[in-house]
Formats: structure tokens, C-alpha cells, sequence
């Protein structure tokens, strides 16, 4: 065998561990006790995971139900952005109410932490303060306008200097973006301040509790797996640990969920290498995951968004029922190839296969919503509620929903057929709604 045929076999053979379930499981579950003994250290802040990796390290029972989207390509280099199609507004009443935020994330081989922690949110964190000093020229906050602190932090050893210093030349403009912008930014007692925790970190850093002591709400942007040779490390409990497990799990989840594996973690877990496979097949093929449940006696509860007197509601693909009335009309999206055998035929469901990732977000542009707004048109004029499903009903079906808001509704709520508003005001309404009366 030559060097070069060595070389590859080799590599064939690291991708096929990398990509290993048995392997991304346990190495999951590593880095999620290492986040549990981060929270026990705050308990009193808030837990969240940044969408889409960090939930799978955060437990839901102890996690917050908001969800931040950070995304690293905002902070890739030379990419830059405070991106306000994703502005994140809706996370800091929960940061004033608890006096800080813990944030969870990670990133495979290569990086200490993503880019979405060591830039986006620094440069997140830098023009809301910005902002928020711009819109408030009698700032009534606990601390004068001089020691409201909006500079620019960043982690030394990840973050060079010329590029903290291309950033920082960039805030003012994109803080004159936000305040010229449609967002109503809430009062700040303090400034946000971006500080960073890995599994490398020896001491985790002490804040007050106090208001009277406090001169900044705390971002403490965890990164949850360690930083390991080639993105792999050989465990003497047989599994080879994976940095960055759970980025991209369409990849390796043969379909599991980050809410499947925290439901069924210990029975995933104790299973061996040669069962695992088998164990999550069923799983995932479960009919209570991809189903409707087939007791019609239960009631059909979808979140209604108020501002349009509930013409339109969100629910998962689970809480929709075998049965549901006739005012209802249902849009069904959901990765899985198997529909619901009552809802087939029925000229109230629209069922469309979306498939997981980055192909879905062609998909989502050229598929779901030709095919979704013309049916939602129909039915709304046809004087029936229209509930947008899938399967978490924090994903495509906020899409989905916020389509037909901007479409259909003026700004009073009113349905107004297909005249198609382009005002800022709509925009305005629908996204405030998807945030207040969704999630």
C-alpha cells in the first residue's frame, strides 16, 4: 500500500468515527454535563441555547423556553454583521429580569468557540449598548451616561487585534441602523458584556448579586466541547469523544432530535455501539413523534397569534389531532416521509416533506411557501383559521406564519386578501407577534 492510499484509508477512517452515532451520543453527553456544572455555578441566570447546536447540551427542564439565534456567519472574518433580520431583541427582557444570560453553543475542530460567540455576540452586546445610549439622551439608569461602557470586548487568544479593531469601526454605523430601524429597544439598567467559558477554564468568574453592586448584565457565552487534536479524543470508556458533536446532525442523527435525546438520554446511553442504531430508528419512527395521535377526544390547542384574532396559530406536528374542526385549516410540515393516514385526502391539510439543515432553507424559499400562502389565501377567504405546524413549532412554521402575517393583515390585524403590505409597520407587528405570542 503506498503513502498517499495510507493517507486516505486513515482519513476514511477518522471521517467514519467522526460521524460515528455511538460516538456524537457520548460525546454529547460529555459536554452537556460540562454545561450542568456551569449552570449549578449560576444558578440564578438563565440558560439558553443558540439555535440550532446548543440544544442539544442544554437540558430542557432546566433550560430557558426562549431560544437565541446567533449565527457565526455574522461573525465570520470580513463578514461582519449586526444583522437585523435576527436582531435577538426578544432576549433581553429575560437578561433584566435575571441580571444576565448563560448562552450555549459549540464548534468542531479548530476554534476554542464559534464565531458566534467570540464575535457575533460581542458585536450584539456592543451595539445594543450603543443604541440604547443614542436612544436615551436623559438616560435614567443607575450610572451616569459617561460610565455607561460601550466598548467593544472580545476574547485575547481568539480574536486578533486588527480584527477587534475592524469590528469596533463598525459599530456606530450598525447602532445607527438599529435606531433607525422599526425595533422599540426596552430600558437597560446596565450595559451588556460578553464573558466567555470553555471546558479549558480554570476558575469560572464571580459576579455580583446585587443591584447596588452591579455595573453590567453578564453574557457568559459557554462552549461546550473541548478543544481536541483533529476534533477527536479516545476515551478509555470506549467511545472516541467528537468536538463540536452536536453541529450538523443531519449528518449523524439517523433523524434524532436534541428533544428526543434529552426524553430518552439514559436509555440511549446505556445502549451498546452494535443497539444504538436500532434504539433510535425506533425512536424516531415512534408514532407518537411523526404522527397525529389517534384519540380524537383530546382537544386541538394551537397557540393563536392574537394581533389577527387567532386567523392564524402555531402548534407542533405532534398537538395536531386525528380531528380537529371545521373552521380549521392545517399547513403540516415535517421532515417525515409518513403522513398521518386521517389526514390523507383531506382538503384542509397541506402536508409538504421539508428536509432538516441547510437544504432546508432552499427548500423553505422554492418549496414551502409557493406552495403554503396560496393555501392559506384559500382558506382564510373561505372564513377558516389557519394553523402552520411542524415539528417544534419554533422553525419553519414561524416562517410559514409570518409570511401570510405580512401578507394578508394590515397593521390593525385585519384580514385584507391578497394585497401585499410592504410597510414597515407590518413587519414591525409580525415581528414582535412571532416573538411575544409564539414562543
Amino acid at each position: 500500500m503506498g503513502h498517499k492510499d495510507g493517507a486516505s484509508l486513515a482519513f476514511s477512517e477518522l471521517r467514519k468515527e467522526s460521524q460515528d452515532l455511538y460516538n456524537r451520543i457520548h460525546s454529547v453527553a460529555e459536554d452537556a454535563a460540562f454545561i450542568d456544572q456551569v449552570y449549578r455555578s449560576y444558578p440564578r441566570l438563565p440558560l439558553m441555547p443558540n439555535m440550532r447546536c446548543g440544544a442539544w447540551y442544554t437540558d430542557p427542564d432546566t433550560a430557558s423556553n426562549e431560544r437565541a439565534y446567533f449565527k457565526s456567519t455574522d461573525g465570520h472574518t470580513g463578514n461582519w454583521s449586526f444583522n437585523l433580520r435576527r436582531p435577538n431583541l426578544h432576549v433581553l427582557p429575560l437578561i433584566c429580569a435575571h441580571g444576565g444570560l448563560l448562552l450555549v453553543d459549540s464548534t468542531r475542530a479548530g476554534k476554542r468557540m464559534p464565531d458566534a460567540l467570540s464575535k457575533t455576540v460581542p458585536i450584539w452586546c456592543a451595539v445594543i449598548n450603543r443604541a440604547v445610549l443614542k436612544t436615551t439622551p436623559n438616560m435614567d439608569v443607575d450610572v451616569d451616561t459617561d460610565a455607561w461602557n460601550t466598548k467593544l470586548y472580545t476574547p485575547p487568544g481568539v480574536v486578533s487585534a486588527q480584527e477587534h479593531d475592524q469590528i469596533d469601526q463598525k459599530l456606530d454605523g450598525w447602532a445607527d441602523d438599529l435606531v433607525a430601524s422599526f425595533y422599540v429597544l426596552p430600558k437597560l439598567r446596565y450595559p451588556l458584556r460578553p464573558i466567555w467559558i470553555t471546558p479549558s477554564t480554570t476558575m469560572f468568574p464571580k459576579f455580583p448579586d446585587t443591584d447596588a453592586e452591579r455595573r453590567f448584565y453578564p453574557i457568559i457565552c459557554i462552549s461546550a466541547s473541548k478543544q481536541v487534536f483533529d476534533g477527536l479524543e479516545r476515551r478509555v470508556t470506549g467511545f472516541a469523544y467528537i468536538q463540536g458533536s452536536g453541529d450538523d446532525h443531519e449528518l449523524w442523527s439517523m433523524g434524532l432530535t436534541p428533544t428526543q435525546f434529552w426524553k430518552h438520554k439514559q436509555t440511549l446511553l446505556h445502549a451498546n455501539r452494535n443497539e444504538l442504531p436500532t434504539l433510535v430508528q425506533t425512536l424516531t419512527s415512534s408514532p407518537n413523534i411523526h404522527s397525529a395521535p389517534t384519540n380524537s377526544n383530546m382537544s386541538f390547542h394551537p397557540t393563536p397569534i392574537h394581533h389577527v384574532h387567532g386567523r392564524l396559530s402555531i402548534c407542533t406536528t405532534h398537538d395536531i389531532r386525528s380531528s380537529f374542526d371545521a373552521e380549521f385549516a392545517v399547513v403540516y410540515l415535517t421532515s417525515s416521509d409518513q403522513i398521518p393516514p386521517d389526514f390523507k385526502d383531506n382538503p384542509r391539510v397541506l402536508y409538504i416533506q421539508t428536509p432538516q439543515g441547510k437544504k432546508g432553507q432552499h427548500h423553505f424559499l422554492h418549496t414551502v411557501l409557493p406552495q403554503t400562502i396560496p393555501f392559506i389565501l384559500l382558506h382564510l377567504q373561505n372564513a377558516r383559521c389557519v394553523c402552520v405546524a411542524c415539528e417544534t413549532g419554533t422553525d419553519t412554521s414561524i416562517g410559514v406564519a409570518l409570511a401570510a402575517l405580512t401578507k394578508f393583515f394590515d397593521e390593525l390585524g385585519e384580514f385584507c386578501g391578497e394585497y401585499e403590505h410592504e410597510r414597515e409597520g407590518v413587519l414591525c407587528a409580525s415581528f414582535q407577534l412571532s416573538h411575544k405570542n409564539v414562543h
